[in-house]
């Protein structure tokens, strides 16, 4: 098996960090969360020689999920997650746009395959759990690779903080269970990506992050 890598691509004004999960072997990937900008992604993956073969979405707020049909039909490959509950967000991200005041093309999303707590979803050799963790989003998801202790944990955890929980569908005692029974149960040397700025080990958040002290 060869080695997993992330690379990050922050899109759109809101900075969200689309990311590319690829195998330094054979430079198989999935792109995590195309918000927009894909004339960026498109470059990083082209520059970089790498083959992306899916697209993985956290959830259906449009920073992370406004460009994915774009990329879709730029690549011609599957668009997989969130979990269903936020079929009504994707199904918005236009009335999305408006609201923000952002004026790049932005399509609804309509993804291949919905998931769910328990599934797994892999490229070439690595493998990925599913967890079902809403509170920022009622449909969010987060891949966990169990073998290289590494989480893409979306708009879920940040270093020192939590996902916002004021939009339609948050919920801040479901975020917090979300983090406290699924995943800082992983272990304290989980490293871990997130939506936006840089990301951490789940052990410091669990002793220092004061939303979850």
């Amino acid at each position: 098996m060869g080695q997993l890598n992330a690379g990050i691509v922050p899109v759109t004004a809101f900075q969200q960090n689309c990311t590319i999960l690829f195998d330094m072997d054979d430079r198989q990937a999935v792109v995590v969360d195309p918000g927009g900008d894909i004339d960026k992604v498109l470059a990083a993956l082209k520059d970089n020689a790498i083959n992306a073969g899916a697209i993985w979405i956290t959830h259906g707020h449009i920073d992370h999920a406004g460009g994915a049909m774009e990329l879709k039909e730029a690549l011609g490959i599957e668009i997989i997650g969130p979990h269903e509950a936020d079929r009504p967000l994707l199904a918005n991200l236009e009335k999305q746009a408006k609201h923000y005041g952002i004026t790049d093309p932005v399509r609804n999303c309509v993804p291949d395959r919905f998931l769910s707590e328990g599934d797994t979803v892999s490229f070439g050799q690595h493998a990925f759990e599913v967890l079902h963790c809403p509170g920022h989003a009622p449909g969010h998801v987060v891949y966990y690779n169990r073998a290289a202790k590494f989480a893409h944990v979306g708009d879920v955890l940040f270093r020192g903080s939590v996902g916002r929980t004021d939009l339609p569908g948050g919920d801040h005692a479901a975020l917090i269970a979300s983090i406290k029974d699924k995943l800082l149960p992983l272990g304290d040397d989980i490293g871990f990506i997130c939506g936006h700025g840089p990301g951490g080990r789940f052990g410091e958040e669990r002793r220092s992050n004061p939303f979850l002290i």
